[in-house]
């Protein structure tokens, strides 16, 4: 293990200035500086520097537009190794009890990178095990039969020769909700359906999500999930 390489890449998180920009690239989309300067409330040459340092330690990358330039993360590894970080310690009463709108809405639902977190990403695991779509085995998931099937009828296809490697069905500790949710490529397939059949849409400017009308009547039908009244219900199956 690179002793010198763990010690750059946690001085570069450990700047507040640029973990607050690197948060703000944690739902997969590319931002320009300008977006990253108002994010961190910097001025624009402040926030040239810190993206520099960021690029060079191989964190974030840049493609130009035109006169604009457009940052986005060197990929999901980056955001995961956040996630990570932001799971150690116990989350403060104050992220639990925020009359905040934008971090209620972040808790409730967001992009982990490609996949579905929050507390809907921790209920719609919770549901697909419940309904046997999922299963649990060493610490990680396995796709059912049952769950092959209801994936193929929605379009979404996945080997089932392939199914249970840790790089499709892989376990991620939500950090505000310090429970699992699934990520790797099946999550990020998960998601991506879910924002083209109008389950979930993309709040502006931010990693939440909104799950739609349909999505709740989706989700209650697929995943047994009902809210009500500020708490998730789990369904039997009909």
């Amino acid at each position: 293990m690179n002793q010198f390489r763990i010690s750059v890449v946690a001085h570069l998180i450990a700047e507040p200035v640029r973990s607050v920009m690197l948060i703000a690239l944690s739902g997969g989309e590319s931002l320009s500086s300008s977006a990253l300067a108002d994010a961190a409330g910097i001025t624009a040459q402040t926030a040239s520097f810190h993206l520099g340092k960021l690029r060079e330690g191989g964190l974030v990358t840049v493609e130009a537009v035109g006169r604009h330039r457009y940052y986005q993360l060197a990929g999901p590894h980056v955001s995961h190794l956040l996630e990570s970080l932001a799971s150690v310690g116990p989350v403060g009463s104050q992220w639990l009890t925020t009359p905040n709108r934008s971090a209620k809405d972040l808790r409730f639902a967001r992009c982990c990178y490609d996949h579905l977190a929050g507390q809907i990403g921790v209920a719609m695991t919770q549901g697909m095990l419940n309904r046997g779509l999922l299963a649990q085995a060493d610490g990680s998931y396995i796709l059912t039969d049952v769950g092959y099937e209801w994936l193929e009828q929605r379009g979404i296809e996945i080997s089932p020769a392939t199914a249970d490697q840790a790089d499709i069905l892989r376990e991620c500790l939500d950090w505000t909700e310090r429970q699992y949710h699934l990520a790797g490529s099946l999550g990020a397939r998960l998601l991506t359906a879910f924002l083209a059949w109008k389950w979930l849409v993309r709040l502006p400017d931010t990693r939440s999500l909104k799950v739609t009308a349909t999505g709740w009547a989706a989700f209650e039908e697929h995943f047994g999930i009902r809210y009500q009244q500020g708490t998730f219900l789990f369904m039997p199956l009909p």
